[in-house]
């Protein structure tokens, strides 16, 4: 039997995901959750064989879950679902070697084999997710580079990132000076601008309130 994690902040979809993946007699689905936090956690304590997970979660993105996934339950594979597929938010899921990467609009069917291929082996990422990415430009940020980016941008300070992370707040700074650096920008908040309008940074999947915050201020520290 194939265990596996749901992780999806909708509640129909994820409802209706669990609910399809238990028709099939060799899937069990073992945990859920709409939180990204809250994946590691799970995963520690339910051994999936695989976390299917929302790349698009409001608290903590899907990369950052594939990414804590592989340091500390390398066992588990991960397979990301998008509504959208930024060229650039693909990219950053092939650096990070994920097991999958489908629509979501992807076929009932098609997501139980795709589950059934991660668990022996094989990667299955979407044809038209990997034609976005080989038109794109590289993100020419590391993982981290870009993690810190994005947090930043979401309106954390350095201490807040620091803590989140488990970084000092010298290494987060570092992070941001190099980001701006590469992307030849003038200050970070033109470094976020820059790698949002990119792709490299992910973005809400819908209208709201996370899309009407200001951008944030440079100022911050």
């Amino acid at each position: 039997m194939i265990r596996v994690l749901l992780a999806d902040d909708e509640h129909l979809i994820r409802g209706a995901l669990a609910a399809l993946l238990g028709l099939e007699p060799d899937l069990a689905v073992v945990a859920e959750t709409g939180e990204g936090h809250r994946v590691l956690e799970l995963a520690l304590k339910h051994r999936p064989d695989v976390a299917v997970i929302d790349v698009n979660m409001p608290d903590v993105n899907g990369l950052q879950v594939a990414a804590h996934l592989a340091e500390r339950c390398p066992s588990c594979r991960v397979l990301l679902l998008t509504s959208l597929g930024h060229p650039g938010t693909v990219r950053q899921a092939l650096a990070l070697k994920v097991s999958g990467y489908l629509k979501k609009d992807a076929a009932p069917a098609e997501l139980s084999e795709a589950i059934r291929r991660v668990v022996d082996g094989q990667r299955v990422i979407s044809p038209e997710l990997l034609l976005a990415a080989w038109e794109s430009d590289a993100n020419p940020l590391t993982t981290r580079e870009t993690e810190v980016l994005q947090l930043w941008g979401e309106g954390m300070g350095v201490r807040e990132i620091a803590a989140r992370i488990h970084l000092s707040t010298g290494t987060v700074r570092n992070y941001l000076s190099g980001a701006v650096s590469k992307l030849g920008a003038r200050n970070r908040l033109d470094a976020y601008r820059m790698a949002t309008a990119a792709g490299w940074l992910l973005l809400p999947e819908a209208p709201g309130p996370a899309c009407a915050r200001p951008l944030p201020s440079e100022a911050r520290r």
